[in-house]
């Protein structure tokens, strides 16, 4: 049996009156996809943040590889890969020098850049693109520039939200194509997606709504739970119904 990667229970966070996550729990198994699907405001991106030690629950448990989200955030920080809604890489800078600094900033050893630099630029195929200015390049290029930043450190388990936003369909089928590549090898995927058909790659999801868990499992089996009789329903019809329950 798989060991879980990520543990949370009873995870609150408010701001003010304003409960942005309310008391949720889940786990994420080590080396799968793992989908967290909401509404825009439903606690998402908070409960990430959490997660990845950027922000202090208020409340519950968590841990992420075995640290403790309340006392070992520094840790956190330096095994797992972010990439966030907002592409936060330097746009007057190149793609070789984007790698470069974040290599420093992930604390790789020196004496392993020459190599790490190579195999990212090749494994998100940016190297005949290497020295021009990240501004330049088309929107689904830097994405995959953000995403080979995030693991120039090898990290355990990547946490992606709404990676493919913004990008066209054929660079979304490509995104998560290599997505798929990382679990072969044994990475984590923890993914925030709008895309309901991209939402279907994942081996499970979790759906919130209002700062609460109203469903979970592998994607068929939430489909067959909200609609038995009907085969050709799928996993935005689940999505539409469950966001819209009171």
């Amino acid at each position: 049996m798989k060991s879980k990667i990520v543990e949370v229970t009873d995870l609150e966070k408010r701001f003010g009156q304003f409960v942005a996550v309310d008391r949720i729990s889940f786990a994420v198994q080590q080396g799968e996809i793992f989908g967290f699907l909401g509404p825009n405001g439903a606690g998402k991106s908070t409960t990430i943040r959490m997660l990845c030690g950027i922000i202090k629950p208020g409340a519950g448990t968590g841990h992420v590889a075995g640290f403790d989200i309340y006392t070992q955030a520094e840790q956190i920080k330096q095994t797992i890969g972010y990439m966030s809604q907002k592409f936060s890489l330097y746009q007057d800078m190149t793609p070789y020098e984007n790698i470069r600094f974040y290599l420093g900033i992930y604390d790789v050893p020196s004496h392993n850049w020459p190599d790490r630099i190579e195999w990212i630029l090749k494994t998100i195929r940016l190297k005949s693109v290497r020295n021009r200015l990240t501004r330049e390049l088309p929107p689904g290029w830097r994405q995959r520039l953000a995403l080979g930043c995030a693991l120039l450190h090898h990290p355990k388990i990547i946490f992606l939200d709404e990676p493919t936003s913004g990008v066209d369909p054929i660079t979304r089928k490509h995104f998560w194509d290599f997505i798929k590549q990382l679990t072969g090898q044994g990475v984590t995927v923890f993914v925030t997606t709008h895309y309901m058909d991209e939402a279907q790659h994942c081996d499970r999801v979790v759906m919130i709504n209002e700062g609460k868990i109203v469903a979970g499992g592998a994607p068929r089996e939430i489909i067959e739970d909200l609609f038995p009789h009907q085969p050709a329903a799928n996993l935005n019809d689940a999505f539409v119904q469950l966001m819209t329950r009171r």
